[in-house]
C-alpha cells in the first residue's frame, strides 16, 4: 500500500474509539477533551476508563461510545477508531476491533502493531511530540492524527476544547502538538 492514497473516512453520526497504551501517556485528559468536543456537537458520548493500578508503564485504555441518542450499551464493543500508543496495549482490544476499522498506532513505541482486516496507520508521533520539545503533548499529537484521518469532529471545537481542558501556560503548546498530528496525516 506504500504510496496509495486512502480516502478519507466521512462523518459518522455514531461510532466506538478506544484510546490506549500505558499509564502516564495522558489517555484519559484525551478521552475527556475528545468527549468534551463531541458534546459540543450536540453527540452524545458514553466514556469509560479502564487502568492497571501503576501510575506509570501500566495498561491504560479509555472508551467513547459516541451518537445522536443515548448509547444501548456504554462500553466499546465493536471499535470504529483505535489509538495504540505502547505495545502493552496492543492485546487489549483484539476481540472488539471492527472489521473496517482505523487503528493509529505510535511507530516508535508499538513494534508490532494488531492485525486484521482494519487499518493500520503507523505514525510518528512519539517523534512528532519530541520535535515540539515535549514527550509528554504526544497525546495531542495523535488527537489531532487520529481526529484527523478519522474525521472525527470539527478542528475548530478540538481547538476549543483542548483550550478549555487545557491549562493555559501549556495551551499554545498543545494547541501545535494538535496541529501536528494533523499534518501527519494531511494528504
Amino acid at each position: 500500500m506504500a504510496g496509495m492514497k486512502v480516502k478519507k473516512i466521512s462523518p459518522r453520526q455514531e461510532f466506538e474509539i478506544r484510546l490506549s497504551g500505558s499509564g502516564g501517556q495522558g489517555l484519559q485528559l484525551l478521552a475527556r477533551i475528545f468527549a468534551h468536543a463531541f458534546s459540543s456537537e450536540g453527540k452524545v458520548v458514553a466514556q469509560s476508563q479502564s487502568y492497571e493500578p501503576t501510575s506509570r508503564g501500566g495498561l491504560s485504555r479509555s472508551d467513547l461510545v459516541v451518537g445522536r441518542s443515548e448509547p444501548d450499551y456504554p462500553l466499546a464493543t465493536n471499535i470504529d477508531f483505535m489509538l495504540i500508543l505502547d505495545q502493552v496495549a496492543v492485546k487489549a482490544a483484539d476481540d472488539v476491533i471492527s472489521d473496517d476499522a482505523l487503528v493509529i498506532t505510535d511507530a516508535r513505541l508499538v513494534t508490532d502493531p494488531p492485525k486484521g482486516t482494519f487499518r493500520v496507520l503507523a505514525l510518528p508521533i512519539m517523534e512528532t511530540a519530541i520535535g515540539l520539545g515535549n514527550p509528554r503533548v504526544a497525546n495531542i499529537v495523535a488527537m489531532g492524527a487520529l481526529t484527523g484521518e478519522g474525521n472525527l469532529c470539527s478542528k475548530e471545537i478540538i481547538e476549543a476544547a483542548i483550550r478549555e481542558n487545557i491549562p493555559s501556560k501549556l495551551t499554545d503548546l498543545n494547541i501545535k502538538a494538535f496541529q501536528e498530528g494533523l499534518n501527519l496525516v494531511a494528504n
